[in-house]
């Protein structure tokens, strides 16, 4: 009898799935895994500071209030990303993600899935932090996995920016297009 394993994406996009459920958002519940050497070595969902309330608690979200759209202004949000929240985890238990794997899953409020594609600033923080590969599930097709150092060859190019991506956080987010 053969048994069927699902793939290590699929895995570690199931723990990620996980993570996300402690989510404090009003709009996405996301969580993050960095993976290396086939080894979870942090976690991080999206919520706001350490000890600081969420807006669940303060029962509404800034963004919303001022009709903000989703990947944009988030300077006016109190949350921190998950991706980021991995990245802070790791750094205060003094784990080394260099050369690691980023596993992201999102959804809405009501548990519809979304392109869980990291937002410029994660993708900036994602290339600096040396990571391999970035696994999102989507909305459609499951997983989507990009390569980090692909990211880095596109930014290399002068007549290309950071915003002309094909793939990008937000909905009908497309500058300059």
């Amino acid at each position: 009898m053969k048994i069927k394993r699902v793939s290590k994406e699929e895995y570690y996009l199931s723990i990620a799935r996980t993570v996300a459920k402690r989510a404090v958002c009003f709009r996405r519940f996301s969580g993050a895994i960095i993976v290396k050497e086939d080894q979870i070595v942090s976690t991080g969902y999206t919520g706001p500071p350490r000890k600081t309330l969420d807006c669940f608690e303060r029962k509404f979200c800034l963004r919303n209030k001022h009709n903000i759209p989703s990947g944009q202004r988030y300077e006016l949000c109190g949350s921190v990303h998950a991706e980021q929240n991995a990245f802070i985890n790791a750094g205060r238990a003094g784990v080394s993600f260099l050369s690691g794997d980023i596993y992201i899953f999102g959804q809405t409020r009501d548990r519809k899935p979304i392109d869980a594609f990291p937002c410029f600033i994660c993708k900036k923080m994602i290339i600096n932090a040396g990571l391999k590969r970035v696994i999102c599930s989507t909305k459609e097709k499951g997983i989507r996995i990009f390569l980090v150092e692909a990211w880095v060859e596109e930014w290399r190019d002068p007549g290309r920016n950071i915003t002309d991506d094909d793939v990008q956080y937000g909905e009908g987010l497309k500058i300059n297009k």
